[in-house]
């Protein structure tokens, strides 16, 4: 017995067309992962040619602030362990059992694992600076504002959500980066 092959449709062909797309897509970023470096290099280099962009056109500062603001919120995610200890805390504090981070040297290590790991800060980072980029070239996103007060408040929104971070890290002891620290096995 034969099998009815599906009907073609435009919408059919349109949806193979995208899966291959992102096939692709997925292909190219499977590929570049080992190479870290490289890629933080390389959205620097965009994060520049975004900047260089706003300075000679002398516009689009709310695309600016709102790219700052986004990247700070994946930086802050980045930062931030996973399973929150004051989260933790607060909750052994509603059920009556208080669970504790450990304190002494005898006690269980807990390693640090990230709220937003690495690879996912770079996708979304990368992928925002050139939504971004893209956005500069559209005098509908070119809204007049006072530039001046948007770098102030983004500074002072930096300065005190990085002190409280910092805060919360050293609270809860623990170091979201891996240099300085300790490595064994390496001869």
């Amino acid at each position: 017995m034969d099998v009815p092959e599906p009907e073609q449709t435009p919408f059919t062909a349109l949806t193979q067309h995208t899966s291959r797309l992102h096939r692709t897509y997925q292909s190219y970023l499977d590929a570049t992962t080992p190479y870290a470096v490289y890629r933080w290099v390389g959205s620097g280099v965009l994060l520049l040619f975004f900047f260089l962009r706003i300075v000679l056109a002398q516009g689009w500062y709310i695309v600016a602030y709102t790219l700052g603001i986004y990247l700070l919120n994946l930086f802050l995610a980045f930062l931030t362990p996973k399973f929150d200890p004051s989260l933790t805390h607060d909750e052994g504090l509603e059920d009556g059992d208080v669970a504790s981070l450990p304190t002494k040297q005898d006690d269980e290590f807990r390693p640090f694992v990230r709220r937003l790991p690495e690879f996912k800060f770079w996708h979304s980072a990368t992928r925002a600076i050139t939504i971004g980029f893209v956005c500069t070239w559209f005098t509908v996103f070119n809204i007049p504002v006072f530039w001046p007060v948007l770098v102030v408040y983004w500074i002072i929104l930096f300065v005190l959500t990085m002190r409280r971070q910092i805060q919360h890290m050293i609270k809860y002891r623990y170091v979201p980066f891996s240099f300085g620290k300790t490595r064994y096995g390496r001869s």
